[in-house]
């Protein structure tokens, strides 16, 4: 079970964008996750009449390692770990370490 997932209000941790705060938009695989606004880089692409692209920079939102971000906790407004409980009906629920409250899905 994925302690990060699509849709989590998540913060930077390290890196040139720490304190910077966004939501996961896609997992690229296993260990790394694309969010909103953080990690971007300038590409330089090159014109493609074939498919009507312009040359240029373009602004390019780049994975980060999931180990460098934390899910936001809204109650506390601070940086949250992620853990996992087993409900009585055999679920598994994410909750915050912090508070035990679990993680609105």
């Amino acid at each position: 079970m994925n302690k990060i997932r699509k849709g989590d209000q998540v913060i930077v941790l390290t890196g040139r964008d720490k304190g910077k705060r966004g939501t996961v938009s896609r997992r690229v695989d296993e260990q790394y996750v694309l969010v909103e606004g953080v990690n971007i880089v300038k590409k330089h692409v090159k014109p493609n009449p074939m498919k009507g692209t312009t040359g240029g920079v373009v602004d390019k939102t780049m994975p980060i390692h999931q180990s460098n971000v934390a899910i936001y906790n809204t109650a506390t407004s601070k940086a949250d770990r992620v853990g996992i409980k087993l409900l009585d009906n055999g679920d598994k629920v994410r909750v915050y370490k912090s508070s035990g409250e679990q993680i609105k899905a």
